[in-house]
């Protein structure tokens, strides 16, 4: 079959490997789309995952095989897949926390994910998908769940106001989110125009270029950064609000650093929060999105076969568009 594969920091291809076989708690699945995201450019920077790896954890598809003790599902049944994978024996996962396993695989990122044609899963990672929902499409649900798992940490309160640094596709569904769980403002900041036009859209309280064109000095009760980028963080950082929530959702370098101050934590009160990947919330999101709370032609804005990979995720790096799938099928 034909895949993407980073073979090295900067080392991209799309090549013939062999089909894989499935375990006997796997399902192989033909892949509808995948779609690509800021993980993995730091994949392709060798900063996070195991080289060589398939890429794509943001995948939909249809299962076509099935290992011998797979119960539940068919062969012709449409699923999204939930990459990761927790050991369910560390002290992490005991406590509840399996998106903090100390030996989590990720299908993608650390074992082969959904940039070819075919891909093995296990069972457990698949979520059904209606007929009513748009199969290359819902490669959304994925992304979705980790903005829902960010607002399960915020245990947002009615009639709070909102500050988002971001306006790429994470940034927007948390517009979206914050919107539908009762924010009484929602300010999204953004230093591009086309990003912010699409906030605007989506009905955001002000679409702004930085937090001081809104002059708001009393700060944000919720400040999420949605971004990664150090100086929109300590930006952020500088404008929560006497008792508010600052969420750490965008994934930052390793070696990003901000400054803070301990006395103002204290003294105002604040709280500090990250947000790292899926707990509970993959199912809910396929609910959500099944339901039309996101709106994909929003979303995506470029679809292409994956005899392009490198050259998509090249341009996605570069900030064009929004979200990009890759189509192993074919785009129609």
């Amino acid at each position: 079959m034909r895949a993407a594969v980073i073979a090295a920091p900067g080392d991209i291809e799309v090549t013939t490997v062999d089909d894989p076989t499935p375990g006997p708690d796997e399902v192989i699945v033909e892949i509808a789309a995948v779609g690509l995201c800021g993980t993995d450019l730091h994949i392709l920077a060798g900063e996070h995952g195991t080289l060589p790896v398939i890429p794509g954890h943001e995948m939909t598809g249809t299962i076509v095989g099935l290992g011998r003790d797979v119960t539940g599902f068919s062969a012709g049944d449409r699923v999204t897949i939930d990459p990761n994978l927790a050991c369910r024996r560390c002290r992490q996962c005991r406590r509840g926390q399996t998106n903090l396993c100390v030996a989590m695989t990720t299908l993608g990122v650390t074992v082969a994910g959904g940039a070819a044609d075919y891909m093995a899963a296990p069972v457990v990672s698949c979520v059904a998908l209606p007929p009513s929902v748009d199969l290359q499409a819902a490669t959304l649900i994925e992304p979705l769940s980790c903005a829902i798992h960010g607002y399960d940490l915020l245990t947002s309160r009615l009639a709070e106001s909102v500050l988002i640094y971001g306006a790429g596709t994470m940034g927007l569904m948390m517009l979206q989110l914050a919107k539908r769980t009762g924010a009484v403002t929602v300010d999204v900041v953004d230093i591009n125009p086309d990003k912010l036009a699409r906030a605007t859209n989506l009905g955001c309280t002000s679409a702004l270029s930085s937090a001081a064109e809104c002059g708001r000095a009393a700060g944000w009760d919720v400040v999420i950064d949605a971004t990664g980028n150090a100086a929109a963080i300590q930006d952020g950082l500088g404008h929560i609000a006497n008792g508010g929530t600052f969420l750490q959702f965008g994934v930052a370098s390793p070696a990003a650093r901000v400054s803070v101050s301990p006395y103002d934590i204290y003294r105002r009160e604040l709280t500090v929060v990250g947000s790292m990947a899926v707990l509970n919330s993959f199912e809910r999101a396929a609910e959500l999105f099944a339901a039309g709370v996101i709106d994909p032609d929003i979303f995506i804005t470029r679809r292409a076969p994956l005899e392009e990979y490198a050259d998509a995720l090249a341009a996605f790096g570069r900030g064009e568009g929004l979200k990009t799938q890759v189509v192993p099928g074919g785009v129609r």
